[in-house]
């Protein structure tokens, strides 16, 4: 049996239940919003470790308000990591299962190590004041254990692009390797890629920063102007070290790809080269410049992630794989419900994103607008009506095949 022959019959004879562009589409999205707040997580931890050793009034006063943004975002950048892992193990499935089971124990570890990068967050937060040598330590562990996670799911995903290599891993000499224990393929130009725009992104936070808070009357202009100004030179200058890293990796890349002159490819670098001249215009006016940057930002990941997913197609064409031959079983219903819960969600999430957005830009206790209830009371009722759909489907489903 050749690599193809057994890739094939790694593949869910059942199929999938929708077409695979869709999967993929969406699982480009979601993995661009994710990384995007891993970005934000990793930044933020750096940055509030880099200030809490730094001190000093404004580096105290950010390194407080970082501080309790790295568990938020952290949060987020977890629950939005779900869903392209979901998209990943439905059309990519041999090779995510088997880069997993190769590799069993750093799985397993991955997610211990975020526990221990969270819990450190936390007691940084909680400490930062009262113990400060115990605070520091704390976020200097988080800083740690946060990059230590992303280099075990890069290695993860590495190891799924070369099926060619899993006989050699699994089989050392005459021994089967059952152990899991070893991480064994890796490409640092490919983790610095994901890694160094933390320092863009978080440059990019603190313009952001400094617009949000720029209507409060307990923010100076001095101190906001210094973290935008701070901002916008971390953003310019990480994103100048990105683009460096950027053609780095490219190199690695299989000359047989030809990558270079992929449509997705160069799209992400026209948007890279947008990004990076705004960031030189922002110099002069970071505040205003917040909002247009970030959105820049997002475009430009947005592109590096469909990038990402064309290399990966070219990676399993090696080996005669590809999603849109999957056998396609439509299910109208899961599809449906997929959907319905989606648009939901935004609606449910959207609300709680406004009532947190309207309530930090102003001192004075939020006033609940008519819009802004009638927003809330739909928002319940949406997640009644899931609750009560989920449960009934699952009783009826339960119902009938007890009988």
């Amino acid at each position: 049996m050749n690599i193809s022959q057994m890739v094939q019959g790694l593949v869910d004879p059942m199929g999938i239940p929708f077409y695979p562009i869709v999967f993929i589409i969406l699982s480009v999205l979601t993995f661009a919003i994710h990384i995007m707040f891993v970005n934000f997580v990793v930044g933020s931890a750096f940055f509030a470790f880099y200030g809490a050793i730094k001190g000093g009034q404004y580096w105290s006063r950010l390194t407080k308000s970082l501080i309790k943004v790295t568990p938020i975002t952290n949060s987020v950048a977890i629950l939005i990591g779900i869903a392209p892992l979901l998209f990943v193990q439905v059309v990519y499935d041999p090779f995510w299962y088997v880069s997993n089971t190769l590799s069993a124990w750093w799985v397993i570890g991955f997610i211990l190590f975020l526990l221990i990068a969270y819990s450190s967050a936390y007691v940084f937060y909680f400490k930062y004041e009262s113990s400060p040598g115990v605070g520091k330590l704390a976020g200097l562990i988080a800083v740690v254990m946060f990059v230590l996670s992303a280099y075990v799911m890069h290695s993860l995903n590495y190891q799924a692009l070369l099926p060619e290599k899993w006989l050699s891993w699994y089989i050392k000499g005459l021994e089967v390797d059952t152990s899991g224990t070893s991480l064994h393929a890796s490409q640092i130009p490919r983790l610095l890629h994901f890694l160094v725009p933390a320092f863009a992104m978080i440059g990019i936070y603190f313009m952001l920063y400094a617009w949000y808070f720029s209507k409060r009357e307990d923010f100076s202009a001095d101190y906001l102007n210094w973290v935008a100004n701070l901002g916008a030179k971390l953003a310019l200058y990480g994103s100048l070290v990105q683009a460096v890293v950027g053609f780095w990796w490219l190199l690695s890349v299989p000359s047989k790809f030809s990558f270079h002159t992929n449509p997705f490819f160069i799209l992400a670098l026209l948007s890279a080269i947008v990004l990076i001249a705004y960031l030189f215009k922002a110099q002069k006016n970071p505040i205003s410049s917040a909002v247009p940057s970030i959105v820049l930002a997002f475009i430009t990941i947005l592109f590096m992630a469909s990038a990402r997913e064309a290399l990966r197609l070219l990676y399993l064409t090696e080996v005669n794989y590809s999603p849109f031959t999957y056998k396609v079983n439509i299910d109208w219903g899961s599809t449906v419900l997929f959907f319905a819960t989606f648009i939901m969600g935004l609606v449910i999430v959207g609300y709680q994103v406004a009532v947190a957005y309207l309530s930090g830009r102003q001192t004075r206790v939020l006033e609940e607008t008519p819009q802004l209830r009638k927003w809330g009371s739909l928002s319940i009722a949406l997640l009644l009506a899931w609750l009560v759909i989920v449960a009934g489907l699952g009783i009826i489903i339960t119902i009938r095949n007890f009988f």
